[in-house]
């Protein structure tokens, strides 16, 4: 019976979510399963892996063959690191405290690259939030610049109104006498 360490997909459509199995290699995508290893988000950023990485390598070193995707995982949490290393260990190549050591520093060197990776994105969305601030406060002064010379555009047209009624009105008396005297003559003739 050929064992594979693959991926077992759970989650609603468009929010995939991950178990991490080993698996017949014969049992359906989503089917039975022999032991479940961790799980897998790719939905954050960067991805969430948390893996058993005992059982894991226990499995590796049982014969379960990773799927490609699942080997990139397993790399990326050093599994595949431990079973090289405890490869070695049963060669005598090198000694348990050794193989321990550097798999230490390797999962400290990669916790420090994540760690650095999350920091890059909250900066990036700090400085993004801070610049769309900026863009809109620019956007609000603007509309406020021009909302205080539509008021002084409205202001001048009403003075400008206003200054024609009053001319208007000085001129409509004098215009209405004038017919008013030709209406007096008239009926003066007649």
């Amino acid at each position: 019976m050929p064992v594979k360490i693959r991926l077992q997909r759970h989650g609603k459509k468009g929010k995939p979510f991950f178990w991490i199995v080993a698996a017949d290699a014969r049992a359906k995508r989503d089917g039975k399963f022999l032991d479940k290893i961790g799980t897998y988000n790719p939905n954050t950023n960067p991805a969430t892996i948390d893996l058993n990485l005992d059982s894991a390598v226990q499995w590796l070193h049982n014969g379960a063959q990773p799927t490609d995707t699942a080997r990139a995982i397993l790399s990326y949490k050093g599994a595949l690191l431990k079973h090289h290393l405890d490869g070695g260990v049963r060669k005598g190549a090198l000694t348990q405290e050794q193989a321990d050591a550097k798999l230490a520093a390797w999962l400290d060197e990669k916790a420090n690259k994540v760690t650095s990776k999350k920091e890059g994105l909250t900066k990036a969305q700090e400085k993004a939030k801070a610049e769309a601030l900026k863009a809109e406060k620019a956007a609000n002064e603007k509309r406020a610049n021009a909302a205080a010379e539509a008021l002084k555009a409205a202001e001048a047209t009403e003075e400008v109104a206003e200054e024609v009624s009053e001319v208007a009105a000085e001129e409509t008396p004098a215009v209405e006498e004038a017919p008013a005297a030709e209406e007096a003559n008239e009926e003066k003739e007649a």
